[in-house]
């Protein structure tokens, strides 16, 4: 099981200081993973908390990259329909390279509208897009060569480092169909382990059906780490469900010391955790 926090790309605390101070200190406490979130146009109706401002998650990674050593990083999620698929693919390449093979690619269809309509793509066919992103990307990344094809014309897909995992966010049918034929796993927005159980089931059932792989599931949600051993029964919990991977957040500005605090809680819970096991 991974244990993960959620980074904080907006607003106060996505200023550059507290990024580095959170990421590194997550990556000398031994943390597993750390995400970040996708939103490219927020409207000004919609501000509150952020005041607009977010960062480009795949650049914001590709800098943490640099910045650490050895956790993991992530994105949940990435907006597929947002980003054209050869530079998408491109810039998760390069990522993946430059970090040492530490990249975790949560992916999603996206929902806000005014998004949207600010990028000028169809909101309908956002299914559609995102279908058309992850297939393109196994085609970059799983080819038998460096060579690969689009619009009739070949190139070179190079750097081609091992692919980064894929998980697909969002609610079944379509994300479980999605996780089994384009991906690695799937990323529910939830760590309760009695609404997971069914929906696990119903996943792991629908993979067996169609031959492929047991996906990994990839839980992002509150975790009461404040309390260790609470926290550690929940994981727990949602192990014997089947769940990989879980992370967890908490609000924090520019000052990063409630994120700090995560850091420790979660270091604690990882006690907790091989305790129950011993």
């Amino acid at each position: 099981m991974k244990l993960g926090l959620a980074l904080r790309v907006m607003g106060e605390a996505s200023r550059p200081d507290t990024l580095v101070t959170c990421a590194r200190a997550a990556d000398e406490a031994g943390v597993d993973e750390i995400f970040v979130v996708d939103h490219i146009a927020i409207p000004p109706d919609d501000a509150e908390g952020s005041g607009g401002r977010y960062l480009d998650p795949l650049a914001t990674l590709a800098f943490l990259a640099a910045a650490t050593s050895s956790v993991g990083i992530g994105t949940s999620v990435l907006i597929l329909p947002y980003r054209p698929k050869l530079p998408t693919a491109k810039a998760l390449a390069t990522i993946q390279e430059l970090s040492g093979n530490r990249l975790s690619v949560g992916v999603g269809v996206g929902w806000m509208k005014p998004e949207f309509r600010a990028l000028g793509v169809d909101r309908q066919r956002r299914g559609a897009l995102t279908d058309e992103v992850l297939e393109f990307l196994r085609r970059c990344f799983d080819a038998e060569d460096d060579v690969v094809s689009e619009n009739g014309q070949p190139f070179f897909f190079r750097p081609r480092p091992r692919r980064p995992p894929i998980f697909i966010g969002g609610a079944p049918p379509h994300a479980f169909e999605r996780a089994v034929r384009y991906a690695d796993g799937w990323m529910p927005m939830t760590t309760d382990p009695e609404k997971l159980a069914p929906q696990i089931a119903e996943l792991h059932a629908l993979a067996e059906r169609e031959g492929a792989a047991k996906p990994e599931v990839v839980t992002l949600g509150a975790l009461p780490i404040a309390d260790p051993g609470r926290a550690a029964a929940q994981v727990d919990a949602l192990a014997q469900l089947g769940v990989t991977r879980v992370i967890t957040g908490v609000p924090y500005d520019a000052d990063p010391a409630p994120f700090l605090a995560a850091v420790e809680q979660l270091a604690k819970t990882r006690e907790a955790l091989g305790a129950d096991s011993g």
